[in-house]
């Protein structure tokens, strides 16, 4: 094409503005466009996929979906967006940054939370007992007794991206920043590294708020970072970072803005349905489908703990995505990446302006 504009810009830009004008109105009338989903596991966090299974959301946006994929694992999602098999993923924002970086270009549709839930520092009962009940006194080798070991899940993983960036920003006595004093090892799953804890292969994990509940239930670790105390994110992170996204390939944005905006729409709507919905309503949904594995108070404290730190409007604002940049980059992905590449807005703000805050 000509004056500069690449077939793929005309296009992308057309399908955009076919999505955003919407000429055909969400509702039985519409076709159904087939989608399929994807999210690692059915807990609380990845709520606003099973509320708009269950409430009929896709339906009523004129999305059809065909399959809702659990794979036990982020990196197994990533996988399947990656080879076609799912259309639309939710997970670690990091997650579409370095399928990116790879050569699949993918895009944020939206965020769910502010906050790391992951982010939280545990260390042994006995330490704590010993006065390291801050992030500071983990370098104090006179209580620790050596080098502090602090397990992730795996080196490189999110697990270790979030606290390593935690450990860089807070220094220790000696003015160099807790990194230095600290050993990273590789601990394995949530229930390998509570082990290691209990166990005292570990000084330190970092953790999920389940993961917290456990230690500290069972008696054998305490927390010294929660990323529920506001001011204390706030110290470290600089505000809210989207951790937790939706998010496609390019190609699908660009061949199928229908399919997307009702994917997006019917997100937006569990999210509004989840922000007035009282707690046991919320649990009455979801327990008996996707969580009777748990106990059904662990679920309702998931769902209290969940909702202080979700986005109720989904948004990824700017000065939050490069909050959430400083910590992914180098830790995660090799350079930034600029906001307008990584994130597409249009359809969240479709979606607020078509059903505004009553979802």
């Amino acid at each position: 094409m000509g004056n500069g504009v690449t077939r793929r810009a005309f296009l992308r830009t057309a399908g955009l503005m076919a999505a955003l004008t919407g000429a055909r109105g969400p509702g039985p009338a519409w076709a159904r466009w087939p989608i399929a989903a994807a999210h690692s596991v059915s807990t609380f966090v990845y709520g606003q996929h099973l509320v708009a299974k269950e409430q009929r959301f896709f339906e009523d946006e004129g999305v059809a979906l065909d399959r809702l994929f659990v794979p036990g694992s982020g990196a197994e999602v990533v996988r399947a967006l990656a080879a076609g098999q799912t259309t639309f993923a939710l997970g670690d924002s990091i997650h579409p940054l370095k399928l990116s970086e790879a050569g699949r270009d993918t895009v944020m549709l939206f965020a769910t939370d502010t906050r790391c839930p992951y982010a939280n520092l545990v260390v042994r009962k006995a330490l704590h007992d010993q006065g390291v009940r801050t992030l500071e006194r983990l370098a104090d080798q006179a209580l620790v007794g050596c080098r502090a070991v602090v397990a992730v899940t795996a080196i490189g993983a999110p697990t270790w991206v979030y606290g390593h960036y935690l450990l860089e920003r807070v220094a220790g006595a000696d003015g160099r920043p807790l990194n230095a004093s600290v050993e990273w090892v590789a601990g394995g799953d949530a229930t390998a590294m509570l082990e290691g804890l209990k166990a005292g292969r570990f000084d330190a994990i970092m953790a999920a708020p389940e993961g917290v509940w456990v230690a500290e239930g069972e008696g054998f670790g305490a927390t010294i970072y929660d990323v529920l105390d506001g001011r204390a994110w706030a110290r470290v992170f600089g505000g809210p970072i989207p951790v937790t996204v939706g998010y496609a390939l390019r190609e699908t944005v660009e061949r199928s803005p229908e399919a997307v905006q009702g994917y997006v729409s019917a997100c937006y709507r569990a999210q509004q349905w989840i922000r007035r919905a009282s707690d046991e309503e919320i649990l009455e949904l979801l327990h008996r489908p996707y969580m009777d594995a748990f106990p059904r108070a662990a679920v309702l404290r998931a769902i209290r703990y969940y909702k202080a730190i979700f986005d109720w409007g989904l948004e990824i604002d700017e000065a939050a995505y490069w909050n959430g940049m400083r910590v992914w980059s180098p830790r995660a992905i090799k350079a930034p990446a600029p906001y307008a590449a990584a994130v597409e807005m249009v359809f969240v703000r479709r979606a607020r302006q078509r059903h505004g805050a009553e979802g």
